[in-house]
């Protein structure tokens, strides 16, 4: 790692991993929305959106402490661009979760449930590799994983369109579902962008 005589505002890493640790309370949060049913679906939304807001208030903190300090331990464009991703990683969870409640959806396609298992694994990565900003170190595996399960979450999402353009549901049905699977690839996406944000902190670090 590069040698600084200045001192930094370290704040951030703490802050940088309490919203990855939220992140990783919506992943569960959206596990247990796949065996809920009509009123327990109801309750989840509810606490999906409290986590919401609970991610919107440390991507706020983070802004705050980006806008009063004066030496950042890296760049401040990627301190901004990390801090985004992870708010819309969960923004995507919670619209995920609130559209299930909104379109009154009985059953989910089959499928889903392997989208939300990749966010949920790419949910505990993310939050393991948040505190390891301090160093650098042990990244690159967190980095390659995330696009890997990015890939197998665009192969699940792909199939999963064919098989709402099978012929098996209405055409209503058809709009309510994409669009939850759509949101939910979305999700998959902010995290990728979140695994390369870090890999270019990591690269302008060494």
């Amino acid at each position: 790692m590069r040698f600084r005589l200045t001192p930094r505002e370290t704040s951030f890493y703490d802050m940088f991993a309490a919203s990855a640790g939220n992140i990783v309370t919506g992943s569960k949060l959206l596990m247990e929305l796949l065996g809920a049913d009509g009123p327990a679906r109801v309750e989840i939304a509810e606490r999906m959106r409290a986590a919401e807001h609970a991610g919107d208030d440390a991507t706020h903190a983070i802004f705050h402490q980006l806008n009063s300090s004066f030496i950042t331990p890296f760049d401040r464009e990627d301190i901004y661009s990390l801090a985004s991703s992870l708010d819309d990683i969960m923004d995507f969870m919670e619209e995920a979760v609130d559209l299930v409640v909104l379109y009154n959806v009985e059953e989910l396609p089959k499928g889903v449930d392997q989208q939300i298992e990749v966010l949920a694994r790419a949910a505990e990565l993310t939050a393991e590799a948040m505190p390891n900003l301090r160093t650098m170190d042990n990244l690159t595996e967190y980095w390659i994983e995330v696009n890997r399960l990015e890939n197998q979450a665009d192969q699940i999402h792909r199939k999963l369109l064919a098989h709402l353009f099978s012929g098996k549901y209405d055409a209503i049905e058809v709009l309510k579902l994409k669009q939850i699977v759509d949101v939910l690839e979305e999700a998959a996406d902010a995290f990728e962008h979140v695994a390369n944000t870090v890999e270019t902190i990591a690269v302008k670090e060494s």
